[in-house]
C-alpha cells in the first residue's frame, strides 16, 4: 500500500518536474540557511575557545584602573616590578608570573621599517602565554637583571624587517635602542580579537623600563596556575594580597582588576552562539516559506487532479487512501528539498570554513534535524490539501472538466 502510495507521488512529481523544483526550492534554501549558520557558529565558536586557550592556560590578567559604571571614574595606578614578584611569593598554586608593560614603537633595520608591539617582560611571559621559542634562544639571567640590549621577535616583524630571512644575531632599532635579536617565536597567528600575536618584539623588562619607558610603572601582570586550581580562590588571595601592597582601607574600593581568562571565553562563546542561534531562526523562516509553496502547490494540484481522485473514490478508493497519496506526495516533494538542502549547505560550509578561516565542524545532529524538519513541514503543509482531496464528492469530482 505504502510503496505503490510513494510510486504514484514520484510518478506525479516526474510530470511536472520544473513546477516540482520551483516548488522545493523554499526548503533548499532554508534547510541549506539554517545547517550553514550552525555549522560556522559551530566553527567560530570552537575557534575562540581555541584561542582563548593559545593565549594561556589557567590565565589570570591583573590590570590598574577600577571597573567603571554610570557616573564612575577610574585612578589607574600602576604596579611595579615587585607587585608581580611579591604575587609569585606569596600566593599559592601560581606556577608563573609575569609582569608586562607594552608599547607601539617603530622597529628599523637598514632601510625598512614596520610599527609594531614592544613588550617589555621576564622569560615567565612565554610560560604565561603558551609561546615558544622557534630558533635561538630566551633571556638569560643577567640580561633580565641587567637590562642588555637583546630581544626576541615575532614571524611578522622578521617577514617586515627581514623579508623571513634568519636575523638571529642582527640588530634592530626601538627608539634610541639599538638591541639584538637573540630569538624568534613560533608563529600563533590572529587572536580573538583580530589582533597580530606575531606582530610583536620582546625585549627585559628591565630593558624597556630604563630605555624605552623612562619610569618603572608595569602596565599588567599576567599569571598562570595550576591546573585543576578553582580561580577564585586565586583571585581572591591575589586581590587581599594587592590591596595590603597598594594600602587600600576596607572601605576603599579595589583600584585594580584581576580577570579570569576563562570568563571572557564564555563570554566570547555567548555572544558567538547566540548570534548563530538569531541568524539560524531567521534563516528558518524559509522552511515557513517553502511549506507555504508546497501547500499551495498541492492545492492547484488537487483542482488539476480533480476527475482523477473522482475515479479512484468511484471505483473503491477509501478517503484515507487519497489523503495518504497527497500527503505522502508532499513529504516526498519536502525531503527531497532537504536532502538538496543538505548536500549544498555541506558543500557551502566546507567552502566558507577555508574562505573564513574556522574550523569546519561536522553537527550530526543539526543536519539530522534539518531533514526531520524538512519532512516535518510536508506533513504540516500538506496535509489540509490531502484532506480537501480525500473529501472530494465522487460525484462532483467526476462532472468536473
Amino acid at each position: 500500500m505504502l510503496w505503490s502510495t510513494m510510486l504514484l507521488a514520484f510518478r506525479e512529481i516526474r510530470r511536472n518536474v520544473m513546477r516540482s523544483v520551483l516548488t522545493i526550492l523554499g526548503i533548499v534554501i532554508g534547510v541549506a540557511a539554517v545547517i550553514i549558520m550552525v555549522t560556522i557558529g559551530g566553527g567560530a565558536t570552537v575557534q575562540v575557545k581555541q584561542q582563548i586557550v593559545d593565549m594561556g592556560s589557567n590565565l589570570l590578567m591583573v590590570t590598574p584602573g577600577k571597573r567603571l559604571g554610570p557616573g564612575q571614574s577610574t585612578d589607574s595606578i600602576p604596579f611595579k616590578e615587585a607587585d608581580a614578584r611579591a604575587i609569585a611569593r606569596d600566593v599559592s598554586s601560581v606556577i608563573a608570573v609575569a609582569p608586562v608593560s607594552s608599547q607601539s614603537i617603530k622597529a628599523i633595520f637598514g632601510n625598512q621599517n614596520w610599527s609594531t608591539q614592544v613588550t617589555g617582560t621576564d622569560n615567565q611571559y612565554l610560560q604565561v602565554t603558551n609561546r615558544s621559542i622557534r630558533s635561538g634562544r630566551k633571556f638569560t639571567d643577567n640580561e633580565l637583571r641587567s637590562g642588555a640590549a637583546v630581544c626576541i621577535v615575532g614571524g611578522t616583524v622578521i617577514n617586515k624587517l627581514f623579508g623571513g630571512q634568519d636575523a638571529i644575531g642582527e640588530k634592530i632599532r626601538l627608539q634610541k635602542l639599538s638591541c639584538e635579536v637573540i630569538g624568534i617565536l613560533r608563529g600563533k597567528g590572529q587572536n580573538t580579537m583580530g589582533t597580530d600575536q606575531d606582530d610583536i618584539v620582546i625585549v627585559p623588562l628591565s630593558t624597556y623600563l630604563r630605555r624605552i619607558a623612562g619610569n618603572q610603572d608595569v602596565g599588567v601582570i599576567q599569571i598562570s596556575i595550576q591546573d585543576g586550581i578553582a580561580t577564585e580562590k586565586v583571585q581572591k588571595d591575589i586581590v587581599r594580597l594587592l590591596r595590603e601592597r597598594r594600602h587600600l582601607s576596607l572601605s576603599d574600593d579595589d583600584n585594580f582588576n584581576v580577570m579570569d581568562m576563562k570568563e571572557i571565553a564564555q563570554m566570547l562563546t555567548g555572544t558567538t552562539q547566540m548570534l548563530t542561534a538569531l541568524l539560524s531562526a531567521v534563516a528558518a523562516v524559509s522552511l515557513l516559506v517553502g511549506g507555504i509553496g508546497i501547500m499551495n502547490i498541492m492545492l492547484v494540484s488537487v483542482t488539476e487532479r480533480t476527475r482523477e481522485i473522482g475515479i479512484r473514490l468511484a471505483i473503491g478508493a477509501l478517503e484515507n487512501e487519497v489523503l495518504m497519496q497527497f500527503l505522502v506526495e508532499a513529504v516526498v516533494l519536502s525531503s527531497f528539498g532537504g536532502l538538496i538542502g543538505i548536500i549544498m549547505a555541506l558543500t557551502s560550509s566546507v567552502w566558507l570554513a577555508r574562505v573564513l578561516r574556522v574550523p569546519f565542524v561536522f553537527n550530526t545532529s543539526i543536519v539530522f534535524i534539518a531533514f526531520l524538519f524538512s519532512a516535518a513541514v510536508g506533513v504540516i503543509f500538506g496535509y489540509f490539501p490531502a484532506l480537501k482531496a480525500a473529501r472530494l464528492d465522487p460525484i462532483e469530482a467526476l462532472r468536473h472538466e
